[in-house]
């Protein structure tokens, strides 16, 4: 079985490593929209048509599913992609709800690109999100050039951890406990953010989405021990960009990349 993965960058290759984890053995062919990276700053209109552009490469290779592995194509464009896609199409969004459940102070902070801060798709959700868990005080920041450190390979370097300081601080000092990363390249950058913000929580959803997509194939999912021990699903990577450069970048994001 082979599942299409599609994200503006090099981000989307989180969502790999936890359907790699999940789903050993199955296929996996990965898009990257690298000449347009990053979304966060483009308009909604060109966000959609770049969206539906590469779902439609990657439904040239007969996959079962696809993954939209990035926040801001999911907000702008999962529903359009839906009503045509001949398969099932499972997006992302940021954690919300397991932030609201881990925060102990009653405040989360969310850091994610401009672009998904502002689409209606998040304001329902956070909508939603309040309406279940009122007592809860959600901080939205639009992380600027987080996207740019992972897909220059920079995810644990001086510069990378005062980008994110800057960043985390004004949210710390709001009282938050939780930190909801709403974008798939922001869960390279955790051991920056860990160490920016040591003892908090950080919600990413690499393996919820993994799970969503077992359930809509109907594949059991592995038991951790048992997928360490399984070869990990075959990978192929493709780009509107520099593939090489693709490949370069995910040998140092994703174990076993190849």
């Amino acid at each position: 079985m082979t599942i299409g993965v599609f994200d503006s960058g090099a981000g989307g290759l989180s969502v790999v490593a936890a359907i790699r984890a999940s789903l050993p053995g199955q296929e996996i062919v990965y898009f990257a929209d690298t000449a347009f990276v990053p979304y966060g700053s483009r308009s909604d209109g060109e966000i959609l048509d770049r969206t539906r552009l590469c779902c439609a490469r990657l439904l040239e290779h007969d996959v079962r599913a696809l993954v939209i592995a990035c926040n801001t194509a999911t907000a702008n464009a999962i529903d359009a992609v839906r009503a045509w896609a001949p398969v099932p199409v499972v997006g992302v969004e940021p954690g919300l709800r397991p932030g609201a459940a881990a925060t102990r102070s009653g405040v989360v902070g969310v850091l994610a690109t401009a672009a998904t801060l502002a689409s209606r798709r998040y304001a329902e959700l956070l909508r939603r999100t309040r309406a279940e868990a009122p007592g809860v005080r959600f901080i939205e920041h639009a992380a600027q050039g987080w996207v740019e450190l992972v897909e220059s390979g920079q995810t644990d370097t001086p510069d990378a951890r005062e980008t994110i300081r800057a960043s985390v601080a004004p949210l710390l000092r709001e009282g938050a406990d939780t930190l909801v990363l709403g974008c798939t390249h922001y869960p390279f950058l955790r051991s920056a953010i860990e160490a920016a913000a040591p003892g908090v929580a950080i919600v990413e959803t690499g393996p919820a989405i993994a799970r969503e997509l077992a359930r809509r194939l109907r594949i059991a999912t592995s038991n951790p021990r048992d997928s360490a021990a399984s070869p990990a699903a075959r990978l192929r990577l493709e780009s509107s960009g520099d593939v090489d450069r693709l490949a370069a970048l995910a040998a140092r994001l994703l174990p076993e990349a190849g």
